[in-house]
């Protein structure tokens, strides 16, 4: 069996950026609200990220949720590590523990408040 090339892109993209967020729309325009919710979260404490639009690759927006059996986008990966979608990271943001987990795997992340 060839390794499936989305799964190669996808694998790329998350080892060479810490911070990747599989999206619809970009982090300048988000084109749903999940999306936004993310992006607005993780600007809020300050992280830099790669945001990767979906909608401009059918095959990707469908590898993507193959490759995490994570069935919605937005999607969050840093350091490699699949986090969670929108209700996930919006909810690790509220609680602090986003920022702690941006910490523990040595990414920047602004104090809330």
């Amino acid at each position: 069996m060839t390794d499936n090339p989305v799964f190669e892109r996808i694998k790329q993209d998350i080892s060479a950026n810490d911070v990747v967020l599989f999206m619809k729309g970009t982090p300048v325009f988000p084109q749903c609200g999940f999306s936004a919710a993310v992006v607005q979260a993780l600007s809020h404490l300050g992280v830099k990220f790669k945001g990767i639009n979906v909608l401009e690759d059918p095959g990707l927006r469908d590898g993507i949720k193959q490759f995490s059996s994570w069935p919605t986008i937005p999607q969050l990966y840093v350091k490699g590590e699949f986090v969670g979608g929108c209700d996930i990271v919006r909810e690790m943001f509220q609680t602090g523990e986003l920022q702690e987990l941006l910490h523990s795997h040595g990414v920047d992340a602004q104090p809330v408040g």
